[in-house]
């Protein structure tokens, strides 16, 4: 049986429990990363996992009549990202936060569903996040799985170059068939060139860096109404400095 997991700050009335079992399987970071940023209509074959197994994975993280799935990506000073399958009766969402046990609020990333934001992370705080040194017994070790997970948050005008095969490793590591993982890649990082968009930069006011889409919950610093000295330590975490 899966753990529950104790949220204080999120939504009330909602059970949630540890997904980090779900890592484990291929069908599950396809249908995580089509089912946000790729094409849900996409063959489940074409990327190695057998379309009835990925359908089964489609329903066990978006049943509504069962507990919410959770991912958790421990990193530096305390911090933990979340990844949150809530499934209403009527409505599915994907919700991406950041807490600190003594914040007393939840720093939200983005979400993915009925009413999509976000980017909510640069490429830079998301490979940071992905190779963060484990603080925690619970959540994700892995860095291939701690990357694809909070991949969906990406939107960055400076991606490096070297992103899409980063990226690429990542999915075949965790299952997805190596000769489909170069162009799921490329679909997944986007595009970048002249004009693109979003630019991430660090204001006067707070340390933390701010997203320049006005469709980020990051337009505004992150966990705004935190403590001055926890800004700091969680701009400290995003940037390696932790």
């Amino acid at each position: 049986m899966a753990l529950t997991v104790h949220v204080p700050e999120y939504l009330e009335d909602c059970e949630l429990v540890a997904g980090e079992d779900l890592a484990r399987e291929p069908a599950f970071w396809l249908a995580h990363l089509l089912l946000t940023v790729g094409d849900p209509g996409e063959d489940p074959e074409r990327y190695g996992v057998d379309a009835s197994v990925y359908e089964e994975m489609v329903e066990r993280i978006s049943n509504p009549e069962e507990p919410w799935p959770v991912l958790r990506v421990p990193f530096e000073g305390g911090h933990t990202a979340y990844v949150v399958y809530a499934n209403f009766d009527d409505a599915n969402n994907v919700d991406f936060f950041v807490r600190h046990p003594a914040w007393g609020r939840l720093g939200y990333l983005g979400q993915f569903g009925v009413d999509e934001a976000g980017p909510g992370l640069s490429w830079s705080e998301l490979d940071i996040l992905a190779e963060a040194t484990q603080n925690s017994s619970e959540g994700l070790t892995d860095s291939s799985q701690r990357l694809l997970l909070l991949l969906p948050m990406l939107g960055d005008a400076e991606i490096p170059r070297e992103a899409r095969g980063i990226v690429a490793q990542a999915l075949t590591l965790c299952g997805i068939r190596s000769d489909a993982a170069d162009e799921l890649a490329t679909v997944l990082v986007g595009e970048q060139g002249p004009g693109s968009e979003p630019h991430w930069t660090v204001t006067a006011d707070n340390p933390i860096a701010v997203c320049s889409s006005s469709y980020s919950p990051r337009h505004i610093p992150l966990a705004l109404g935190i403590t001055p000295s926890q800004a700091q330590a969680l701009a400290d975490a995003l940037n390696g400095r932790g």
